[in-house]
């Protein structure tokens, strides 16, 4: 038997777990560190009022990274998808354009944070008692988010170049400097918050200097003056890449702001006041998520294993994984659980000491109740993770939003509204059981569905009856509507000049060299849901989907460098646009015919049908769309559109071929629409 030329499908899977997992819990823990240095310097040094502040004044620099994270993420997929097809010239303005709006972005927000930051403040929940300590920390700490937003959005683009050593020791070595002047400014030269910003626009800097002194380094591109020139359409391109990774970071940003500004309100009416609240579970929320740091990066480290088995067929292999992440996560998870239960008070110590009981109590309440059901997370996270793995969009991005927007917020409102200060408290729980029951049930269902056998799959076939009729090169890009008879037509197309159609033959070469299944890439290519935007919310990276456009993008220049075909669907129109022997056709029908031969081909009833139609159209149309940045009904895309109704499926072809021959016969291309 040949041996897999992919580790993922043959590598021992704790080997692959670890290879994988370890890169990305040491990255997200780094990034965690940043946000909690400050805090635990703060507490020692200024109080717990200082804390509470950094709270109040933390969603300004969740703003500034999801802009940044937007487009370096955004950046970092258009590199990998245009050096997928060959353009570095496309990847590298891609990159110009990514680190550009990253720049101007940052100057807008600094401007507007500096002008309105006391409005700002107010609006994430802060009180009076805080106002002092996050002015003085605000207006330090948003000197250094420029340098912060231009810094991670080029630490994106540098793992995405290859080099994710580099990017990782940059982001370390700020970290590691942060730890070291938080001290030296805050206790040696007495600043209090104002040393701590302070610390923290110094590491900025540096890590911005390091990742700024890569850019002459790239080994995929070559950046000059005019990649950073903006161009509408590559701005909108990478901005639309990386949104998801904006939405995940604002809904985090929502979160803080409801929960601050009702931490402050029943807070107020209780014992502890509106600024213990806020502190205290400010400071809970960035302990559980060093647990989340440890849990995502386990997932998302076994996303490519789970993805490329799943897409093989090695079911086997993905129950495995799957049970391992599960069972590791569960693990720290409880483990963790039992932390937050049994020594509430040590852990909110290394915060600071503070001679205040009901500081000390409302501590204790928050880690026990806001944190009872964390276990959850060990399911929750890579469940989500898993459905993102194997290309389950509309699961993926339900698990993504539940516990936070859909459960947390309302629970919040609701449960403060009837109980108070404990009422926000024990939405935590409330929130992370749902998310459990709704993960646990979606995943319970998609197991059970996995089925050890595999499909037999079958390559390229030989065809020994086509008679190539052409005296010249040509290939012709079909692009249809669902139910226009287009697919017909093409074949028809094939026929009568005796050349190639490339259809469902990619489906089976893309099998053979990626190694996923045939099934799998049916239901994946040429198909872009709405929802799969948020399919990046976890880890940076390009998702299946992408990666079966670069292959399919390779495949048919392949196929059209090597002879004269037909080349249904698949942008193939947009990808072989630089080429000078390419007829595009658009085949479209009324929807009342296209139900009829939906009905007639594919045994639906009329119902269902126009449902069926409407759903694939849209799907083809947000592909198109997502990749090429185009309309894919717009008529310019093509040199000839035909109506299959108005002459049938049979004349169509006929005219199609009247039209190619015509072509060959004259010196230049004439455009028929």
């Amino acid at each position: 038997m040949e041996k897999e030329e992919n580790i993922l499908g043959y590598e021992k899977i704790g080997k692959l777990i670890r290879k994988f997992s370890i890169p990305c819990i040491i990255s997200l823990l780094v990034n965690s560190l940043y946000n909690i240095v400050d805090q635990i310097f703060i507490g020692w040094g200024v109080g717990y009022l200082g804390n509470g502040a950094t709270n109040v004044v933390f969603p300004l620099t969740i703003i500034c990274l999801a802009f940044a994270l937007m487009f370096g993420d955004g950046s970092s997929a258009y590199l990998s998808l245009k050096l997928g097809e060959k353009k570095k010239e496309e990847a590298a303005k891609g990159v110009g354009n990514g680190i550009a709006l990253s720049v101007i972005i940052a100057l807008i927000l600094f401007t507007i944070i500096i002008t309105f930051l006391p409005t700002l403040l107010n609006v994430f929940g802060c009180t009076d008692e805080f106002l002092s300590y996050a002015l003085d920390y605000g207006y330090i700490i948003s000197i250094g988010l420029p340098f912060m937003m231009v810094g991670t959005t080029l630490n994106s683009i540098i793992r995405a170049d290859g080099k994710p050593n580099y990017a990782m020791t940059s982001m370390v070595m700020g970290a590691i400097l942060n730890i070291i002047l938080d001290p030296i400014f805050i206790f040696i030269f007495k600043m209090g918050v104002q040393g701590a910003a302070i610390a923290t626009v110094i590491s900025q800097i540096i890590t911005f200097i390091i990742n700024i002194c890569y850019i002459k380094r790239f080994k995929s591109i070559l950046l000059n003056k005019d990649k950073f020139r903006l161009k509408a359409n590559v701005s909108l391109k990478v901005s639309a890449l990386g949104i998801s990774s904006f939405i995940t970071q604002m809904s985090f940003v929502f979160v803080i702001a409801v929960e601050n500004n009702l931490l402050k309100k029943y807070g107020g009416e209780s014992k502890f006041g509106s600024e213990i609240p806020i502190t205290v579970l400010g400071i809970v929320m960035k302990i559980s998520q060093i647990l989340n740091s440890i849990i995502v990066g386990i997932s998302a480290g076994t996303q490519p294993i789970l993805g490329y088995n799943y897409g093989a067929e090695k079911f086997d292999r993905v129950k495995e994984t799957l049970k391992r992440v599960l069972g590791i996560s569960v693990l720290i998870s409880t483990i963790a659980f039992i932390l937050f239960q049994t020594i509430p008070d040590k852990l909110i110590l290394i915060f600071g000491s503070e001679n205040n009981n009901n500081y000390m109590e409302f501590a204790c309440l928050a880690f026990r109740i806001y944190l009872m059901l964390c276990i959850c997370n060990g399911i929750q996270i890579p469940s989500g993770i898993f459905f993102q793995a194997i290309g389950k969009s509309i699961k993926s991005a339900i698990l993504s939003l539940s516990r936070q927007i859909l459960f947390l917020i309302p629970a919040m409102l609701v449960l403060g509204s009837f109980f108070g200060i404990q009422g926000v408290l024990y939405a935590g729980p409330f929130a992370d059981g749902l998310a459990f029951i709704v993960a646990t049930t979606l995943l319970l269902m998609e197991v059970k569905h996995l089925k050890n056998t595999k499909l037999e799959t079958k390559y390229f076939e030989k065809n020994t009856f086509i008679n190539n009729q052409l005296n010249k090169h040509v290939i012709i890009t079909l692009s249809r509507e669902y139910g226009s008879g287009g697919r017909y037509i093409g074949k028809l197309i094939a026929e009568k000049l005796g050349i190639k159609l490339y259809d469902k033959e990619f489906v089976s070469k893309l099998a053979k060299q990626t190694g996923l299944s045939e099934e799998y890439i049916k239901n994946n290519e040429q198909k872009r849901n709405s929802l799969a935007i948020l399919n990046y919310g976890y880890y940076s990276g390009f998702n299946n989907a992408d990666e079966l456009f670069i292959k399919e993008t390779e495949l048919i220049k392949e196929v059209a460098n090597k002879e004269s075909c037909i080349i249904v669907g698949r942008c193939a129109d947009f990808i072989l646009s630089d080429n000078k022997d390419v007829i595009k056709v658009f085949i479209y029908s009324d929807i009342r015919n296209k139900i009829n031969r939906a009905v007639k081909f594919y045994k639906l009833s009329k119902e269902k049908a126009e449902k069926e139609i409407k759903r694939i159209d849209k799907l083809r149309a947000n592909h198109y769309r997502y990749y090429t940045g185009k309309d894919w009904r717009d008529t310019s895309n093509y040199d000839i559109c035909i109506n299959s109704d108005a002459f049938g499926v049979e004349k169509t072809a006929d005219m199609v071929c009247k039209m190619v021959y015509r072509y060959m016969n004259e010196d230049e291309k004439e455009v028929v629409k």
